[in-house]
């Protein structure tokens, strides 16, 4: 069976002010997000890449395009189906303030609940990324074998609501997983879906105690975990 390769976009200039990008076409990735991106290429070495596919959101395409640079032949591909899930009118708004919000004890503990004021909801999310996985999976088996290897950039909570499906469990326990900017999850569909890797950086500094790191990422998630984390 086919291998993705999911990874999620550099860090972006709303990750590190703590803001809620969702689908705003201009953000762009920071300066640590262009090193990250710059470093996919030797990260990637040696691996054989059927195709890419990427959220039509700026911060994706950028991150991918080093990548682009460095293997000329790559096929490319944007899909809209696995853009940023909609937040609506939460939407460039800041983590900190969100987390005052009503809703986001819905969104820590019955995400499968959640309806985003003016946008979409997680369940619909995972729908529509979950089977964008899934066809383009089918689709590089068909055209390039059951041992290709293929990359999707995209969001944050997409890769949860992915790697949920794949290992069966319930969205509402998809807060669970974090996958950090520039991290590889690796997963194979088939009779019995497996995760491989999840949230590969190759960087485990912000577990050091006591650093700025440290703090900034226990401090993320606890306090409003959407969107992937910051």
């Amino acid at each position: 069976m086919a291998t993705l390769l999911l990874l999620r976009h550099g860090r972006t200039t709303a990750n590190s002010a703590g803001v809620l990008a969702g689908r705003t076409p201009g953000i762009g990735l920071d300066e640590y997000g262009a090193a990250q991106a710059a470093a996919l290429p030797a990260r990637l070495d040696g691996i054989p890449l059927a195709l890419a596919v990427h959220s039509p959101l700026p911060r994706c395409a950028e991150t991918l395009e080093p990548l682009r640079v460095a293997r000329p032949g790559l096929p490319v591909h944007a899909d809209e189906r696995i853009i940023e899930c909609d937040y609506g009118q939460w939407t460039n708004r800041t983590l900190k303030e969100l987390a005052e919000e009503p809703l986001m004890a819905t969104v820590r503990h019955q995400p499968a609940a959640v309806v985003f004021p003016g946008g979409e909801s997680l369940r619909a999310m995972q729908a529509r990324v979950v089977d964008a996985a899934r066809d383009w999976d089918a689709r590089v088996q068909r055209e390039h074998g059951e041992n290709a290897i293929w990359l999707m950039c995209t969001h944050g909570d997409n890769i949860k609501a992915i790697v949920a499906d794949v290992l069966g469990l319930h969205l509402d326990l998809f807060q669970r997983l974090v996958p950090h900017p520039a991290s590889v999850t690796a997963l194979r569909y088939g009779a019995a879906p497996q995760l491989l890797r999840f949230g590969d950086t190759g960087d485990l500094g912000e577990f050091v105690p006591r650093t700025e790191a440290a703090a900034r990422a226990a401090a993320r998630d606890a306090e409003a975990p959407v969107g992937g984390g910051a």
